[in-house]
């Protein structure tokens, strides 16, 4: 057994300076797009803006079960931003952002960091800039932990084989936990949040994988990742990562206490002390809508630090953001399990049933753990041609208790999106506009082959 654990240690060791040597070599760099930039109101991505008159006003009319939630919104951990989208003569879009108390409040980001995930994914997969290797390749993962398995099928997929893009699918479509934690170790900790930072998202936190209970240890190590290409021959390998990013300090607790467990066979055990959030994931919903304004309108974003994506990278993301689980043919998405609202909070509170809104589409991302449910989305109606964007987060928890599975996502969550996004798109409708949009890049057909 010690031999064993001796020869393990020397393993990592000489992975590590393998990992080492690699990050070394040079990367090719290919040049971003070049897209028309313009330059319109900026977000106030690192700053608490002040409430939105209009916003304010718009939100009295809301029902009137949710006006107790705007008169105490810090209990509820609210936060709303909306934008309004107007076009020119020559479509370009100019932006009016208007916001409800966006502070620094903590609020879990739950599986909002998918997406950026997704993003930075593509980044790498065109940073690497090998021959024969695309968001299509298969993609392996190795163990690195004693009792793991190794990811090398995907029956999901249609060729049996996981790959970036089969991973970004999963996220998009149905929020896959898994899929983002192979992402996460293909990007590497430290790398992921480097970049974000350099993108300006200086407050980003990306510490841990989803769903799976690890120590902080082993989140800061990333499995090796390697691409095979047809022919059987491995074209690009990454061996494992260990992090040695160094987080600014935080103090986030929430609830008045949690549940945790009290071991094999045992019942859980209240603890009367807020959860400490302080080392999770820091995804402030002011960086979840400006991803999204920023992989909506590409042109939007300064062309000096603009996200290093090709055109087809967009419409892929475009694509599988609005597509609804049921038109997924791999993977296959079937109900009751699932439903075409199934991640579409805003407008929707992700009801069971049809689609409801004929020729609207919603590109967003959704979040919903501990209590708090969390939507950034860009909504888009092809026949009113009517656009605009909303994000939003409420902590739904009434006892605060956490760990505990009493949310009141269901009595307070999800009406309350609904009912935020039906406001929104009803005043949108209703909202003049010079000259109407051109919407059709934005539209797919969704019959996979």
């Amino acid at each position: 057994m010690i031999r064993n654990r001796i020869l393990w240690k020397w393993v990592l060791l000489l992975s590590g300076f393998v990992a080492v040597f690699l990050s070394c070599a040079p990367v090719k760099k290919p040049i971003p797009v070049v897209m028309e930039s313009y330059f319109t109101e900026a977000l106030a991505i690192n700053s608490q803006p002040e409430n939105s008159a209009l916003l304010y006003g718009l939100l009295q009319e809301m029902p009137a079960p949710f006006l107790p939630l705007l008169k105490n919104p810090d209990a509820y951990r609210l936060q709303i931003i909306y934008t309004q989208i107007d076009r020119d003569s020559a479509n370009k879009p100019y932006f009016k952002h208007h916001y409800f108390n966006v502070t620094d409040q903590y609020t879990y980001p739950a599986s909002t960091v998918k997406l950026p995930a997704a993003v930075l994914a593509l980044e790498k997969m065109n940073q690497l800039a090998i021959d024969g290797l695309t968001l299509y390749t298969p993609m392996f993962t190795d163990p690195l932990r004693p009792g793991e398995k190794p990811v090398y099928e995907d029956a999901s997929s249609k060729t049996g084989k996981p790959s970036v893009a089969h991973y970004i699918k999963k996220i998009l479509l149905v929020s896959d936990n898994e899929a983002f934690n192979r992402l996460y170790e293909f990007l590497g900790q430290a790398p992921f949040n480097n970049r974000l930072h350099d993108l300006g998202l200086t407050q980003s936190q990306m510490t841990h994988r989803l769903s799976i209970s690890l120590t902080e240890q082993e989140n800061r190590t990333t499995n090796p990742v390697w691409f095979m290409d047809a022919s059987g021959k491995t074209i690009y390998r990454q061996p494992f990562g260990l992090s040695k990013m160094t987080y600014t300090p935080r103090t986030d607790a929430i609830g008045k206490g949690y549940m945790k467990s009290g071991g094999p066979g045992m019942d859980d055990v209240l603890v009367n002390e807020p959860l400490n959030f302080s080392t999770k994931n820091r995804w402030p919903l002011m960086y979840a809508h400006q991803l999204t304004q920023w992989l909506m309108f590409p042109e939007s974003q300064p062309a000096s630090s603009r996200l290093i994506l090709t055109p087809s990278d967009y419409t892929f993301l475009w694509k599988y953001m609005s597509m609804l689980p049921e038109e997924s043919d791999f993977p296959a998405y079937a109900k009751p399990d699932y439903w075409p609202t199934y991640v579409k909070f805003l407008m929707t509170g992700s009801e069971k049933g049809e689609w409801p809104y004929k020729n609207v589409r919603i590109f967003n991302k959704v979040g919903d753990a501990y209590g708090h449910l969390l939507d950034a989305a860009y909504v888009a109606d092809f026949e009113n041609k009517v656009e605009f964007m909303l994000s939003a987060v409420i902590y739904c928890n009434s006892d605060n208790i956490l760990n505990d599975d009493k949310y009141d996502y269901d009595a307070v969550g999800f009406p309350f999106m609904k009912a935020l996004g039906k406001l929104v798109y009803d005043y949108e409708l209703k909202r003049e506009r010079k000259y109407r949009p051109d919407l059709s890049r934005y539209q797919f057909n969704y019959t996979e082959n």
